[in-house]
């Protein structure tokens, strides 16, 4: 008997187990969840976007003239002085090869006006002779004259021939010259490239040399090695990187209507230690289409920023480097805020759930500006509240929750 009592309450207290082990397992647990609070801080809302420094008067040396340009010896990166430092130096063109027709009708126009030139030399002596005989002739008819044995119109007639002699004189030698330059010319279209080796250009005399226009660094070096330009074409390019450089930053249209000339800019990743500041100058009315680099047509406008900060504290920076731009939009040093991972949607309202007592009760609330980590609350919180950071779908009205224990 007392064996068969023993045995009851085994199997009652193995009942008793089993049951309390179920309710243990069934019985609701509190959800672990991620808590936050409401509370007053700086806010601040930017557009942030990658964008590029540049010089803003970018000078490109050009070839002054046609020929032949020197090796060019600046670096990129040296300093140089508007109106002194010598940057590059130009020699005339050289002439070109002649084939052998273009020599063989050059040789025949030499021929032709060295013969040209002793016909005018002819000329010139023929006319020298003409000169003297109507000098005596002129003398005898004056003697003659003041004997009385010619009349006056003789007299005439001998001293417009001697007018005509002399005319006639000055004539030849104009002519002389004229063949003379003639044989020079066309003795010039003999010349080629190879002629005259110990000449002044071939030697890099008589250089023409091109001046910095402006101080600065030089940017970049377009032609570096010798070689024949047309006049016009571009050297280098010169900047003043110090006083002179900005930023420029593409951005949607969208954003751009919400920047303003004035606006705080904060340029992050740009290499150095620490942020820099700066303000935007200007907002292009002009926009133009871009695609993005998954093929998004964009519209994109451009936005000019001045640095803030004095050159010493950026002066590794140069024209083209890339840099993050923040362009501060709205800004509130005691702003009431709550992380924007606390808000879900209702409806078309923003809503939280606020921990009070282990639980959770869901609340509206009015939100006005959002960066994306934070949120301004307007209406529905007060500074201090508990809130559920990200709320799952099984968080419902009135559940228990628990601070998650990060592992």
């Amino acid at each position: 008997m007392a064996k068969r009592k023993s045995r009851n309450w085994i199997i009652l207290l193995v009942i008793a187990g089993v049951a309390a082990s179920l309710v243990y397992a069934f019985w609701p647990k509190p959800i672990a969840v991620d808590f936050g609070k409401v509370e007053r801080a700086h806010m601040i809302v930017t557009i942030d976007e990658d964008a590029k420094t540049r010089v803003q008067d970018v000078y490109t040396v050009s070839t002054p003239v046609a020929g032949r340009l020197q090796r060019v010896e600046v670096e990129p990166g040296e300093t140089v002085i508007g109106g002194e430092s010598i940057i590059a130096r130009m020699l005339p063109t050289n002439p070109a090869a002649l084939d052998v027709r273009t020599r063989e009708q050059a040789l025949a126009a030499v021929k032709a006006a060295e013969a040209a030139l002793e016909l005018a030399v002819a000329d010139h002596n023929r006319a020298i002779a003409d000169k003297d005989l109507s000098d005596l002739d002129l003398q005898r008819t004056k003697q003659l004259f003041d004997k009385e044995i010619v009349a006056q119109a003789a007299l005439d007639r001998a001293e417009r021939v001697a007018r005509a002699s002399d005319a006639a004189l000055d004539t030849a030698k104009a002519a002389i010259s004229i063949r003379e330059a003639d044989l020079a010319n066309a003795r010039a279209r003999l010349i080629g490239f190879d002629d005259d080796p110990n000449s002044a250009t071939a030697q890099g005399e008589g250089a023409i040399p091109m001046r910095a226009p402006v101080s600065g660094r030089v940017l970049r070096v377009m032609q570096e090695s010798e070689t024949t330009l047309p006049a016009g074409a571009p050297v280098l390019e010169i900047g003043d990187t110090s006083n002179g450089l900005e930023i420029v930053v593409e951005l949607l249209s969208s954003d751009a209507v919400k920047v303003r000339v004035g606006n705080r800019v904060i340029v992050d990743n740009w290499g150095g230690p620490n942020q820099l500041d700066g303000v935007v100058t200007r907002v292009d009315p002009w926009g133009f289409t871009k695609y993005s680099a998954l093929g998004v047509e964009e519209q994109r406008v451009n936005a000019v920023i001045e640095f803030s900060e004095p050159w010493q504290q950026r002066q590794s920076l140069g024209h083209g480097f890339r840099v993050e731009v923040m362009i501060v939009v709205w800004e509130d040093q005691n702003a009431l805020v709550l992380p924007s991972s606390a808000l879900f949607r209702e409806a078309n309202d923003w809503a939280v759930f606020t921990v009070a007592d282990g639980s959770v009760s869901k609340r509206m609330v009015r939100i006005g500006q959002n960066n994306g980590l934070q949120a301004q609350v307007l209406e529905g919180l007060e500074e201090g509240e508990a809130i559920v950071l990200y709320p799952g779908a099984n968080l419902v009205e009135g559940a228990k929750v628990e601070q998650r224990v990060v592992q």
